[in-house]
């Protein structure tokens, strides 16, 4: 089994329009998945039709709670998002070892959670608890970034928590970390049409963290909001006139997941 978060200190790139596609192609090429909404504004949750106060991410942090895995459809659980997740930095704030607490409760469910190829975590735009909670937990974090004014710049901020929270995050007795996760880069909603997006893809060309690219397209950034995951499109004869792109994101897919499996 494999454990990826999407991430990023900068919100509005995508991070979740990933999430749930790379979820959907996972269940769709024959990989059991359990999507989680880390994210306290809850998008993926409105795209499923999952906004509920009851038994939801937000209760993995608090003991003794139901928290309910909802299937979604063949191959894809999910576990709903809550505003009150917002809260949690403040409910925390004296918990002791409170980055650890999602470890703890995956633990307490190995034997469910072991059913699954890949858990997909999708996190808040911030470094706060919640989000660190998954990337201790995480085999690989993947961060999109866009070819704006700070969109390279998110990268190295990202970095900079990221390898201070690796730093702190340590077994007392082995003084190793329990933070083991690669971070991976994607540039997501590359135009080749602009000025800015051909001094991004310079940048990135040059960049071995940076694995991929993905060009702008309305339909990608729509399938969320319509609640129809590309994959979806791929087989609906009125998005034939797409396959260049379906072709091209497929191998996205498929290089990414050479990469985590």
């Amino acid at each position: 089994m494999k454990i990826t978060c999407f991430c990023n200190l900068k919100g509005g790139v995508g991070k979740s329009t990933l999430a749930y596609n790379f979820s959907e192609w996972l269940a769709a090429n024959g990989r059991k998945v359990l999507l989680i909404d880390f994210d306290h504004q809850c998008s993926l949750s409105q795209t499923y039709g999952m906004f509920t106060n009851d038994a939801t991410a937000y209760n993995i942090f608090s003991s003794n709670e139901i928290v309910q895995i909802r299937p979604i459809h063949e191959n894809l659980d999910f576990i709903s998002g809550s505003p009150l997740l917002d809260q949690l930095e403040n409910e925390l704030v004296n918990r002791m070892n409170k980055e650890l607490l999602f470890l703890i409760w995956l633990q307490d469910n190995r034997e469910m959670i072991e059913t699954y190829d890949h858990i997909i975590i999708d996190c808040h735009p911030d470094f706060l608890t919640v989000t660190k909670n998954a990337i201790l937990v995480s085999d690989f974090v993947i961060c999109p970034i866009e070819p704006s004014k700070y969109g390279y710049l998110s990268k190295e901020l990202f970095l900079n928590r990221f390898e201070v929270f690796q730093a702190e995050a340590v077994d007392v007795r082995t003084r190793e970390t329990f933070v083991t996760a690669k971070p991976l880069f994607i540039g997501n909603r590359i135009r080749h049409n602009t000025k800015s997006s051909r001094e991004f893809s310079e940048a990135i060309e040059k960049d071995n963290q940076v694995i991929t690219c993905i060009p702008e397209k309305e339909l990608f950034n729509r399938s969320t909001l319509d609640s129809v995951p590309i994959v979806q499109m791929m087989t609906d004869d009125n998005y034939q006139s797409e396959n260049k792109f379906f072709i091209q994101l497929n191998n996205i897919f498929n290089q990414l997941i050479s990469l985590i499996e």
